[in-house]
């Protein structure tokens, strides 16, 4: 599975409950996958293309190619 290379966010798995919560054995699972964008970024002086999620490209935390 992908993973920011800035921060290493990835995806993260759960359960999902039912809509009437009596019948806790109605559960499935679920996956809460990362907002992924693949970039071009500067890394040493050189472009690259990186795998960032949205949230490090909005900090400022690489610098665009």
């Amino acid at each position: 599975m992908a993973k920011c290379a800035i921060c290493e966010k990835n995806a993260i798995f759960g359960n999902k409950l039912s809509i009437t919560r009596s019948h806790i054995s109605k559960r499935t699972t679920r996956t809460w996958k990362p907002n992924l964008r693949t970039v071009k970024v500067l890394v040493n002086g050189e472009p690259k293309r990186i795998t960032v999620c949205a949230k490090c490209l909005r900090s400022g935390k690489v610098t665009r190619a």
